[in-house]
């Protein structure tokens, strides 16, 4: 990194964002969707989204061996040519997120990453380098407490510290006094140089995209959807047909979340719109039990609008498919694998079936095993968001092309946000 003054904002004018599961690629992607730019999240590397001013791959390595996770990391972005890398972080730290950022930083030649994962406005923020969500001490919360794998500290410079790489805290009063004085902290040796933001509001993280592009291309940007709301591109936009004003069309949901955030929101729908997977047959028979969970939807779907199929509704549901797992010889997430499994079935047989016109899913793991399941290819994000961090798209590719889709993450969204989500789907059948 030259050690030369900040120099004014010269903004790209296309980026690469890589994300590590598909939810956090999609509310990423809306950030810069929602401005107008035409924004293609794609499921598979090779899917091709040339039109695309930003181009958003889901490596889908949140719960990868760190070195396959930088393995894929590296491979996505030493084969761009854009402007800008971004890359998106979990909002709750969950993940490889030092390994990513490495590798990306590395694959990029980068002199510098800014890591700012806060998203304020979602409840999630850094203050004296600690990161909390709604405010608590991450590892002190439900996310950084994931079975698969939990936050090992709430500390962002800890986490991100290393044999490679020199970790730098920028503190709230650093980044404070905007733009320049945060920039400051990017400049300085290291291989590369990992500087860790605070940001406690939105102008914070204002302040780190806008020093980022003041060093023209030489930093990586690692965040969740909150910073990627201010990342400015000199590119043209687009806009989209607005949603109509009431719900017309049919729409179809698959919750695969067993967050306590998703199952209050299932709990807010009529018990005839919801269809659940038999959660024992689940694990020991997926296909037995997606068929049959299949049937039950596109029989609902004959006298409802919308259906959702719900992996869990209660704990009582998750401890039933984890009883049969361990008399089957599996493990927990030999377990989730093949609940996955079964959702992804049933959702084929909708489909063939029915075909509805909007499809709603939570749970990024969840998600992309269903839309693999669909021989989706990608979402092309609309720019709408139903809740925060919950974005509208078209699926591209597959007997789903066209479809209006919804994506969420689990924790996220109040007790309305599956129907909302819902019944926005059904306004929308037939816009592109």
């Amino acid at each position: 990194m030259s050690t030369h003054d900040v120099q004014p904002a010269k903004h790209p004018t296309d980026a690469l964002v890589v994300a590590d599961d598909l939810t956090g690629a999609t509310d990423t992607g809306h950030s810069f969707a929602a401005r107008g730019y035409r924004t293609i999240v794609r499921l598979t590397p090779d899917f091709d989204a040339s039109e695309a001013v930003v181009s958003v791959v889901d490596t889908d390595s949140r719960y990868s061996e760190a070195a396959e996770a930088a393995n894929r990391v590296t491979a996505v972005v030493e084969r761009s040519t854009a402007d800008a890398v971004y890359k998106k972080v979990d909002s709750t730290l969950r993940g490889n997120v030092r390994t990513e950022t490495v590798a990306a930083a590395k694959a990029m030649d980068a002199g510098a990453a800014a890591v700012a994962p806060a998203f304020p406005s979602n409840g999630r923020v850094t203050a004296a380098g600690y990161h909390l969500v709604g405010g608590e001490l991450v590892t002190d919360t439900e996310a950084g407490n994931d079975p698969d794998k939990p936050v090992p500290t709430s500390s962002l410079p800890v986490l991100l510290d290393g044999k490679v790489g020199t970790v730098v805290h920028a503190d709230a009063k650093r980044v404070a006094g905007g733009a320049v004085t945060a920039g400051k902290a990017l400049i300085g040796e290291g291989d590369p140089r990992l500087v860790a933001f605070d940001a406690v509001h939105d102008r914070h993280l204002e302040a780190v995209a806008d020093a980022t592009a003041a060093h023209g291309g030489d930093v990586l940007l690692v965040g969740s959807a909150g910073l990627a709301e201010h990342v400015r591109l000199d590119a043209p936009t687009v806009e989209r047909a607005p949603a109509a004003e009431e719900p017309s069309g049919t729409a179809f949901g698959v919750v695969g979340s067993i967050n306590p955030q998703t199952l209050a929101q299932l709990d807010v729908l009529p018990v005839r719109r919801v269809v659940e997977l038999d959660p024992e047959m689940a694990v020991t028979d997926p296909t037995a039990a997606g068929e049959a969970a299949g049937e039950a939807c596109v029989e609902r779907l004959d006298s409802e609008q919308s259906v959702v199929l719900a992996s869990a509704r209660n704990e009582a549901d998750v401890e039933a498919s984890l009883d049969a797992a361990e008399r089957a010889g599996f493990t927990e997430r030999d377990a989730r694998e093949r609940v996955t499994e079964a959702l992804g079935v049933a959702a084929e047989a909708v489909w063939t079936a029915v075909s509805p016109g909007g499809f709603f899913i939570t749970g990024g793991t969840v998600a992309k095993g269903v839309l693999d399941r669909l021989g989706v290819g990608g979402i092309e994000l609309r720019g709408e968001e139903v809740a925060v961090g919950v974005p509208v798209g078209v699926v591209r590719g597959g007997p789903a092309e066209g479809t209006p889709v919804v994506t969420k993450a689990g924790a996220f969204g109040t007790d309305s946000t599956v129907d909302d989500a819902l019944e926005h789907l059904r306004c929308l059948e037939g816009k592109r």
